[in-house]
């Protein structure tokens, strides 16, 4: 069993449909889409153990399968430059989450590397009734609410499809490079459109997939964080 099957297999065991950050992320890493590096800290000991391992600055995240919109809860800390800092962002993580839900399951925290800016996008999926998967582009970080500059097409993706929904947004200007912005690796965006486009056809069991932000570069991408969202088990049986 590879290790999509894996996470699949037991989240359908304990009975819930939503991944947390690293299992997306290993779900993904495990089909070739890569992610950042994420660790797990089950402990405060830990999260500074795994920061000093992968290098400061770090950003640390409530992991909890019942927690989706980790910074809504306070669940995000950012920036972390020594042990110390990460050692009180921990506290701080925790006292909020258990205030604003007490009876959120708390895996601990999750620990990554602060990836250095760039242009942020988000690549997304969701189920349409009549259509079934359905692939969206656009601007991301906080530009995706703001500015809604996104579009979608109807998964599986042609090569021709990836480049025109990469056109298609009005922030294609930016991705080209654009008064302080480099120019962006676009035939990454493309690849990157198609791997998530066959993905989604050979994995009918996922719901719901929100890669938001993606920092992009002249040479490559960072995929910072991942979401995803399974079909119920009902839902499963019957596909």
């Amino acid at each position: 069993m590879n290790t999509k099957d894996q996470i699949f297999a037991r989240a359908k065991e304990e009975g819930r449909t939503v991944l947390t950050e690293i299992e997306s992320k290993e779900v993904f890493n495990g089909v070739g889409i890569e992610t950042v590096e994420t660790r797990l800290a089950p402990t405060k000991e830990e999260a500074v153990a795994f920061s000093k391992r992968i290098g400061y600055p770090v950003v640390i995240k409530i992991a909890s399968p019942d927690i989706s919109h980790k910074s809504d809860a306070g669940g995000v800390k950012i920036g972390l430059k020594n042990e110390i800092e990460v050692a009180g962002a921990y506290d701080e993580i925790m006292s909020s989450i258990h205030r604003n839900y007490p009876d959120a399951k708390i895996d601990g925290v999750s620990v990554q590397h602060m990836a250095r800016p760039g242009t942020e996008i988000i690549v997304g999926m969701f189920k349409d009734p009549q259509f079934g998967p359905v692939l969206m582009f656009g601007l991301g970080g906080i530009l995706v609410e703001v500015l809604k500059d996104v579009c979608f097409k109807i998964v599986p993706l042609t090569a021709r499809d990836a480049r025109e929904m990469i056109k298609e947004i009005k922030g294609y200007t930016l991705l080209k490079g654009y008064r302080g912005y480099e120019p962006t690796d676009i035939p990454y965006l493309e690849g990157l459109l198609l791997r998530i486009s066959d993905f989604c056809e050979k994995s009918p069991e996922v719901k719901e997939i929100d890669l938001n932000p993606i920092f992009v570069y002249k040479d490559g991408a960072a995929i910072v964080d991942a979401r995803m969202v399974l079909e119920s088990a009902e839902t499963q049986e019957k596909q």
